[in-house]
């Protein structure tokens, strides 16, 4: 898809995407935005050894979104308590450039298991666009505890029937 001049593609991801990938994920302010995170997602070799062991894991589809052959960021469907959802991530210098809505429309191509879920920090107001913007809708919510914030918050559950 072609976007400000920029085409954006996915590709499955390779265990040479995951040193960029996680320092994407080293920003403080998208990593409060996502809220969920794990404990350790500041240890480099840690996030190593999981995102190895997820690109072996059947259930899980892994995409590294480029632009221009650049790696700008990921999104991936996962199995959680028997439902399908996704999860995304991309270099804040690509947000607000409907980088994530137009990966997310692609990958839904792709992944076609349905209902798919996605859930997303109450005041994550750019991941809520982008869910809706591809056609999820709002369905409930939840609180769970955010390491990134180390506190409780609320998190709106969105689907795609």
């Amino acid at each position: 898809m072609k976007d400000n001049n920029f085409e954006i593609t996915l590709r499955p991801t390779e265990i040479s995407d995951l040193d960029t990938l996680f320092q994407i994920k080293l920003d403080k302010e998208a990593s409060y935005l996502a809220a969920f995170m794990s404990k350790d997602s500041n240890d480099k070799t840690a996030y190593i050894n999981k995102y190895t062991k997820l690109l072996s894991d059947p259930t899980v589809n892994n995409q590294t979104i480029t632009i221009n052959n650049s790696i700008v960021g990921s999104i991936a469907k996962f199995i959680m308590e028997g439902d399908t959802e996704i999860t995304y991530w991309i270099d804040k210098k690509f947000w607000g450039q409907g980088v994530a809505t137009k990966a997310l429309k692609i990958f839904l191509t792709i992944e076609t298991n349905r209902p798919i879920f996605g859930r997303v920090a109450f005041d994550n107001f750019g991941s809520q666009k982008v869910l809706e913007k591809c056609g999820f809708v709002r369905i409930g919510k939840d609180k769970g505890f955010a390491n990134a914030r180390q506190a409780e918050i609320e998190e709106y559950i969105y689907k795609l029937s």
